[in-house]
C-alpha cells in the first residue's frame, strides 16, 4: 500500500482498519472516507478492465446513477467463464442487479449504504432500494470486472459451483443472506 502510495501521489489512498469484520462494513466505511462523486465497488480477489471507470462516467452523465457491471470469471477455463457468463445473462434478461456496481456517493450515503448484518447479497439489497426509490439502476456492459473464481472450487467434483449458485439464488430470494458466507 505505501509502495502505491509513493509512486501515485496524485492519487488520494486511504488505508482503513475495523475492529470488526463483515463486507458491508467495510465498504460503508470506505465510502464514508472517500473524496470522489462516484463510488465502484469490487471484491478484493477482482480488477477492473482499463476503460471501466471512463464507461462509468459515459454511463452516469446519461442519467443512470448506479448500475451493476458485467462480471467475467479471472481464468481462461471454460466451466469458470461459463458459470459467470450464465450470471451475466440473468443480469440482462431478468433485470438482476446485484454483485459488483457503481454508485454516485450522494445516493449511497442518502439511502442507508449497506445493511452490514448482511454476509451475501448487500449489495442487491442496496440497488433495489435505489430502484424503490425511483432511480434508474442500469447493468453495464462495455466494460467488465474480473473476478477469482476461488468458490467455485472450494468442493471437489466441481461441486463448488452449485453450492456457489445456490447461495446466490437463495440470497436473492431473501432467504439465508445473514449466514456466513
Amino acid at each position: 500500500m505505501r509502495d502505491f502510495q509513493a509512486a501515485h501521489r496524485d492519487y488520494h489512498v486511504s488505508l482503513l482498519q475495523l475492529p470488526e469484520r463483515g463486507r458491508g462494513r467495510a465498504k460503508n466505511a470506505g465510502a464514508r472516507c472517500a473524496a470522489g462523486r462516484l463510488l465502484v465497488f469490487l471484491d478484493a480477489d477482482s480488477w477492473a478492465e482499463p476503460r471501466l471507470l471512463e464507461a462509468i462516467v459515459a454511463s452516469a452523465t446519461a442519467g443512470h446513477p448506479a448500475g451493476s457491471i458485467r462480471i467475467v470469471a479471472d481464468t481462461a477455463n471454460w466451466v469458470d467463464r461459463g458459470f459467470f457468463a450464465l450470471m451475466e445473462f440473468g443480469k440482462e434478461h431478468f433485470g438482476i442487479r446485484a454483485q459488483m456496481f457503481y454508485c454516485r456517493r450522494d445516493l449511497f450515503l442518502a439511502h442507508g449504504a449497506f445493511d452490514e448484518a448482511l454476509e451475501i447479497a448487500e449489495d442487491l439489497e442496496f440497488l433495489r432500494r435505489l430502484q424503490r426509490a425511483g432511480y434508474p439502476v442500469c447493468h453495464l456492459r462495455r466494460s467488465w470486472i474480473a473476478t477469482s473464481p476461488r468458490r467455485l472450487h472450494t468442493l471437489p467434483l466441481r461441486m463448488g459451483l452449485l453450492a456457489t449458485f445456490a447461495r446466490w439464488a437463495l440470497a436473492r430470494a431473501r432467504i439465508g443472506r445473514r449466514w456466513r458466507y
